[in-house]
């Protein structure tokens, strides 16, 4: 090789070492990023499903369907990573299997991948897809129900929560009239508290915020509130109500009008109080003059009317002439005794103050218009009539 030739090549010897040894430093980059994020897997495995990853990563970040609606995925136990991925796609999300398989097998999610129940978007991305069947419990929704409501209330409440799996519609069909024929706890929980045939849970789902698990149907929202009510209401408080010649479901009715009646809990076993006299004294043989024989609550005939007279509320204000032109048993103005039902869900307050009423000689209360929704309690009906003067 003649001089210039032999200097040539020493000139290209130089950058091709600079080559080389860029390579080499880029071929240790990968590898050691490979080794970092799968040291669980051997280093060839490992190379091979980060080359396929690497290929096929314009699909890794595309969401997997155009529809953003949720979808109720389900995994069960001692799926795999193959057999989870066949389900979503015959669910309508647009992966592959495959792909789906490599890559939560490279990051090491196949070993966190979850059973139970998810709520899911098309929208996502295959790895925030695979992240997302990580955690069960990430997925909740959170709602509430106040003391007061009637089951309606309960369910346009289920309506307007967004991410629950069924509708007011669905929560009624449990809880309505006949409940006590459903099977599992929810007929278990109306033996027990004796519930009437063909009559509704009104009364009985305890108002409480309630947190529920992705995709959960109407059934399980039902058992946790009336697991709930279990919970709080205690087997010595139910034997109370046999102190006051009240079934239990009687004593719930009673804390139902108490609920609707009382703002301030202080007043509330007063409240029961009264109502308790007037009941018993319409179950003498001979009634006390001076005890009213009916509860006259009006939130009994409220009940009555429900929202046929303002679609707006299913607490309408009355007028006079509603206490004797409203014709329904809920209307205790014009029939003795509890109304055939609770009215609402009452809060535990209610609830103790109907079991452990104040004993007094009350008969009437009012509010006045300046009292601020506290009662003035009367003996008498003449003391009744000059309590706001």
């Amino acid at each position: 090789m003649s001089e210039s030739g032999r200097f040539s090549a020493r000139k290209l010897i130089f950058p091709v070492l600079l080559l080389g040894g860029a390579l080499c430093i880029g071929l240790m980059s990968i590898l050691l990023a490979v080794a970092a994020s799968s040291a669980h897997l051997n280093p060839l495995e490992a190379l091979l499903l980060r080359l396929r990853l690497t290929v096929r990563s314009a699909e890794l970040s595309r969401p997997l369907g155009g529809d953003d609606g949720v979808v109720c995925f389900s995994v069960a136990r001692g799926m795999d990573a193959s057999q989870i991925a066949q389900q979503l796609a015959a669910q309508g999300f647009a992966l592959d299997p495959e792909l789906f398989r490599a890559y939560v097998r490279y990051f090491n999610i196949d070993a966190r991948l979850q059973a139970g129940t998810f709520s899911l978007r098309r929208s996502l991305t295959l790895p925030q897809l695979a992240e997302r069947l990580t955690d069960a419990n990430l997925d909740t929704v959170r709602f509430r129900t106040l003391e007061g409501w009637r089951l309606e209330e309960i369910a346009a409440a289920i309506d307007r929560t967004s991410g629950l799996a069924f509708t007011g519609a669905d929560f009624m069909a449990l809880v309505g009239a006949g409940a006590g024929s459903q099977g599992g706890e929810i007929g278990a929980f109306a033996a027990r508290v004796g519930l009437p045939t063909g009559r509704s849970l009104e009364g009985f789902l305890f108002p409480d915020t309630y947190i529920l698990p992705a995709c959960e149907g109407a059934a399980s929202l039902v058992e946790r509130m009336l697991a709930n009510f279990d919970a709080r209401v205690t087997p010595q408080m139910r034997a109370a109500a046999l102190a006051n010649g009240l079934t239990f479901y009687e004593a719930i009715t009673l804390a139902s009008i108490v609920q609707r009646e009382a703002i301030f809990d202080d007043e509330r076993p007063r409240i029961a109080g009264v109502y308790l006299n007037r009941l018993l004294n319409s179950r003498r043989t001979t009634p006390d003059p001076n005890i009213p024989t009916t509860l006259d609550a009006d939130p009994t005939v409220q009940y009555a009317l429900g929202n046929a007279r303002n679609p707006e509320t299913w607490w309408a204000r009355l007028t006079p002439e509603d206490y004797r032109s409203v014709r329904s048993p809920y209307n205790t103005y014009l029939y003795q005794g509890l109304p055939p039902s609770p009215i609402c869900s009452p809060g535990l307050a209610s609830i103790a103050a109907a079991l452990y009423p104040e004993r007094t000689d009350y008969a009437y209360f009012r509010a006045c218009p300046t009292s601020g929704g506290r009662h003035i309690f009367s003996r008498t009906l003449s003391e009744h009539a000059r309590a706001c003067d």
